[in-house]
């Protein structure tokens, strides 16, 4: 399927993820926070430049929800820092929604159905053989 992104989307969107993710790890480390791995995977921004859906891969997965709500309680405080670090090169910056991006988990998952013994390959059963049409 062909993205449907305008070439001006595609450079706001990595613009953004890269200031986010610098912002957000400094933010980490001058809080103290060293047992938490947190990454912006992906920025989608909206056609109209509005909003912004930011998708994060945060590492041990059982604080996932803790840093997810922090973050969305400090959204207005974020987009106020990020405007201020991109202030010469966006005009506006969009309304940030954060999203957890399970994708590494799906990943993980995947990896590990494979490997053990519940791996769908080799329980997999040989299909019916065809039956030839008689005519």
């Amino acid at each position: 399927m062909k993205s449907s992104e305008t070439p001006r989307q595609k450079k706001i969107n990595k613009a953004l993820q890269k200031e986010l993710a610098v912002s957000l790890q400094a933010s980490l480390r001058q809080g103290g926070v060293l047992d938490v791995m947190l990454s912006v995977s992906k920025v989608s921004v909206s056609p109209d430049l509005s909003s912004a859906k930011v998708y994060l891969s945060i590492f041990p997965s059982n604080q996932v929800s803790r840093y997810l709500s922090a973050l969305e309680r400090n959204a207005s405080n974020i987009r106020h820092a990020l405007s201020q670090r991109m202030k010469n090169q966006l005009r506006r910056v969009p309304e940030l929604t954060f999203f957890i991006d399970d994708a590494l988990d799906h990943i993980e998952s995947i990896e590990s159905a494979l490997e053990g013994k519940d791996n769908p390959i080799f329980k997999a059963k040989p299909l019916p053989k065809k039956k030839k049409n008689k005519l």
